[in-house]
C-alpha cells in the first residue's frame, strides 16, 4: 500500500479560490463591516425616527457588507507594491500572489454590482448619491501615496450610508444628516489612527503615508482632540434632534468606552493600539444603543 493511494483528496480549485476570495474580502473579520454598519444605523433610524422600514434596513445593511468587503478589495489591489513588506498584511493574497491583480478586480466589480443593484430598489437621489460612494470606495485606497490624511478620507467613505440614508427614508439630506456625517467623519479618522499607529514603523520604511505619521509624537494628543470633537458633533446631534436620556447615556458610555482605549494603547505598543481600534465597535454600538432606545421610548405626537 503506498501513501499516494490513501491521501485525502485535495479540494476541488473552485472550493480553493472561493476561500482565497473570502479571505480577501475579509469575510472572516466582521470589524470593519461593524465599523461602517453602525453610523449607517444612526442615520437610518434619526431618519426615520425610529425603526426605518423594512426594505431599506435590508437594502442598507446588506450593502454596508458588499461595499466594505469591495473596499477591502480594492485597497489590497491599491496596496499591493507595499503589503508584502508589513507585517500586519503579508499574508494577504494579494500579497503573497495567491490571488491576481485582475482576479481581485472583477471581484471589486462583482460586489459594486451586487450593491448597486440593491440601490436601485430606492429611489432616485439615493441612487444619484450612490455613485458618490463608489467614487469614494474605489479612490481611497491611492490616498496614502500622496497625502497624510487618508484616515479622513476613508471616514468621508465610511460615514457616506449616512446621507444615502437620509435620501432613501425622507427623499432629502437634511443638515442632520451632515452633521452627523461629519461626527462620524472624526470618529472614522480617530478610531484608524489607531489602526495606523500599528504600521506607522513599516509604512515609514516603505513611504506610505497616514495621520499616525503626520501626528507623531503628539499622536495621542491629536487622538484627544479628534474624539473630542467627534462627542461635541454628537452633542449637536442630539440637541438638534431633541433626543433625551437614553442618548445621553448611549454618549456617556461610548466616551468610558475611549477612555479606556487611551488606557491601554497610551505606551503606543502595535498590539495596544490594535485592541483599542477594534474596540470603537463597541463605541458605535453604544451611540446606537443610545439612539434607538431614545427613540423606542420616545411619546407618540
Amino acid at each position: 500500500m503506498t501513501y499516494e493511494r490513501y491521501a485525502p483528496p485535495l479540494a476541488p480549485r473552485w472550493q480553493t479560490r472561493l476561500r482565497l476570495y473570502w479571505k480577501l474580502m475579509r469575510g472572516d473579520r466582521p470589524i470593519g463591516w461593524l465599523l461602517l454598519l453602525w453610523p449607517t444605523w444612526w442615520g437610518l433610524w434619526l431618519a426615520a425616527g425610529g425603526v426605518p422600514p423594512w426594505w431599506t434596513l435590508v437594502v442598507f445593511s446588506l450593502g454596508v457588507w458588499l461595499t466594505r468587503s469591495a473596499g477591502c478589495v480594492i485597497n489590497d489591489y491599491a496596496d499591493r507594491w507595499l503589503d508584502p513588506y508589513v507585517e500586519r498584511t503579508k499574508e494577504r493574497p494579494l500579497a503573497t500572489g495567491a490571488v491576481s491583480g485582475r482576479e481581485a478586480l472583477a471581484v471589486f466589480a462583482a460586489l459594486m454590482l451586487a450593491a448597486f443593484a440593491l440601490v436601485l430598489t430606492t429611489n432616485r437621489l439615493t441612487v444619484y448619491l450612490s455613485f458618490v460612494g463608489v467614487a469614494l470606495a474605489a479612490s481611497y485606497p491611492y490616498l496614502k501615496r500622496y497625502t497624510y490624511l487618508p484616515q479622513v478620507y476613508l471616514g468621508m467613505a465610511f460615514g457616506w450610508g449616512i446621507p444615502m440614508g437620509f435620501a432613501a427614508v425622507r427623499g432629502e439630506v437634511p443638515a442632520l444628516a451632515w452633521l452627523l456625517y461629519l461626527a462620524n467623519i472624526l470618529w472614522s479618522t480617530a478610531y484608524d489612527t489607531w489602526y495606523a499607529m500599528v504600521d506607522r514603523e513599516d509604512d515609514l520604511k516603505m513611504g506610505s503615508k497616514s495621520t499616525a505619521i503626520l501626528f507623531g509624537d503628539l499622536d495621542l494628543v491629536a487622538q484627544g482632540v479628534l474624539y473630542g470633537l467627534f462627542f461635541v458633533a454628537l452633542a449637536l446631534v442630539g440637541q438638534r434632534a431633541a433626543l433625551g436620556g437614553c442618548y445621553w447615556a448611549g454618549l456617556a458610555a461610548a466616551a468610558l468606552l475611549v477612555a479606556y482605549e487611551f488606557a491601554i494603547a497610551r505606551r503606543r505598543e502595535r498590539a495596544a493600539c490594535f485592541r483599542a481600534f477594534l474596540h470603537n465597535h463597541w463605541v458605535g454600538l453604544a451611540v446606537f444603543a443610545g439612539i434607538a432606545a431614545d427613540l423606542a421610548l420616545r411619546a407618540p405626537g
